[in-house]
């Protein structure tokens, strides 16, 4: 029967004793007799767990919120009422899709389709047309006129 090389004889095993948390200076004098002492010095800062929005982790309780539904819901639809409101507003601008595309950097396929209500809606779409068409598009009262914010003085 031949011994295995790993096996180290020389080494001491001690059960029980364990070594306790690191210690954790709070004042300048304690870090630097610990630098004279030779000692490791960590100087990091702990972090605190979910002090940023962007470190923050799922949202638990909409993630369970749609695993309970059974039924796949199809993505949200324009509104009838935006579609005859951006038409509307278009109109009395005398502007064509195509103007208004070229005025709001968009294409015209998506013009048509929020005049059609088959687009999903985005806000910051909805904010240009608003700022062109002159038209609240979003919220309460869809097609009532916006109101100017007045001059900066």
């Amino acid at each position: 029967m031949a011994l295995h090389s790993n096996t180290d004889w020389d080494t001491k095993v001690v059960i029980g004793r364990k070594t306790g948390p690191p210690k954790v200076a709070r004042d300048e004098a304690t870090v630097n007799a610990a630098r004279r002492a030779g000692a490791s010095i960590d100087a990091s800062k702990k972090q605190a767990i979910n002090s940023s929005g962007a470190a923050a982790g799922p949202d638990h309780q909409r993630i369970a919120k749609l695993d309970r539904e059974n039924d796949v819901a199809p993505p949200a639809k324009v509104k009838p009422s935006v579609g005859k409101a951006m038409s509307q507003a278009r109109l009395e601008l005398k502007l064509t899709q195509k103007d208004l595309a070229n005025a709001t950097s968009e294409k015209p396929s998506v013009i048509n389709d929020y005049e059609a209500g088959r687009a999903t809606p985005s806000p910051a779409i909805l904010a240009k047309f608003e700022r062109i068409l002159k038209v609240k598009l979003r919220g309460e009262n869809i097609g009532s006129p916006l109101q100017s914010r007045g001059k900066k003085s």
